[in-house]
């Protein structure tokens, strides 16, 4: 009985960090004003809040099957052929973690993972949410009531 209450009690933990959040978009746009991506690359707060909304609806559990085999994770939507590795599809892994990492509520390694994948050539426009819904806008609502 003991050790099951131990193997329950450790299984518990184990899901906590496997649970995802959805955050208010004030409350991301305050973690990210914190981890310094305002600004980042030349994109201000409001562009990767309007990122995130179009890529997950703010939603650190979100995970998309794509066709060729790969899949995006968490809130940004990183994909596995390059910025994670999920076991799943060949990936170069540029952000030397895991995938599962990126579903969790814990976003610092989203974040992290996230300023290497905008420094490349295309910046925020890889990802399709940002060129088709943000890109060339005037995006100051995302974040003008936030009392940043």
């Amino acid at each position: 009985m003991k050790t099951l209450c131990l193997r329950l009690a450790l299984l518990a933990c184990l899901m906590v960090k496997v649970y995802g959040k959805i955050f208010s978009r004030c409350e991301l746009a305050a973690i990210l004003r914190r981890w310094g991506m305002d600004g980042h690359e030349g994109y201000g707060l409001d562009d990767w809040i309007c990122l995130a909304y179009f890529a997950s609806h703010f939603n650190t559990a979100a995970v998309t099957q794509n066709s060729d085999g790969t899949s995006e994770y968490g809130i940004f939507q990183l994909n596995s052929r390059f910025w994670c590795a999920d076991h799943h599809s060949s990936s170069k892994n540029l952000c030397s973690l895991s995938c599962r990492d990126l579903v969790t509520d814990e976003i610092i390694d989203d974040i992290i993972c996230v300023k290497r994948a905008v420094a490349g050539p295309e910046g925020l426009g890889a990802w399709d949410g940002w060129r088709n819904h943000c890109r060339g806008r005037d995006l100051h609502y995302w974040t003008v009531t936030c009392n940043l």
